[in-house]
């Protein structure tokens, strides 16, 4: 049943990304990709409103958990979640893994991105 959660909260949150960022682009078009900045900062904001109310108040049933940040915010934008867990290492003390994670992801993120593009260059 839990994949069932995962993947409703999925299929909706990437329909929301994709809404979100066709309005986005259309009403601002140009070069700058605003749509998927908003995107990615909305979901932090959201992520960090609804852990911090899961975890200080216990709002939200494990099931719920699964669907709305596996889920939802998983289909609408992961940058939420690396959003959530370097916050996470910051708040518990982990400066050197925090500044780690970032630069992993942004570095190897690209990196990953350059080979692809190598990769089908050479197809």
């Amino acid at each position: 049943m839990n994949i069932v959660y995962v993947a409703v909260g999925g299929m909706l949150g990437a329909v929301a990304r994709y809404v979100l960022g066709g309005l986005i682009h259309r009403a601002y078009p140009g070069t700058f990709p605003l749509g998927t900045l908003v995107i990615n900062v909305l979901g932090c904001i959201v992520i960090g409103l609804l852990t911090t109310l899961a975890d200080d108040r216990g709002v939200l049933s494990p099931q719920m958990r699964l669907f709305l940040f596996i889920g939802v915010l998983g289909g609408f934008t992961t940058f939420s979640t690396f959003g959530y867990e370097t916050f996470a290492l910051l708040r518990d003390g982990w400066f050197r893994a925090a500044i780690t994670n970032m630069l992993a992801n942004v570095v190897l993120g690209l990196g990953g991105v350059w080979l692809g593009h190598i990769g089908a260059r050479l197809l």
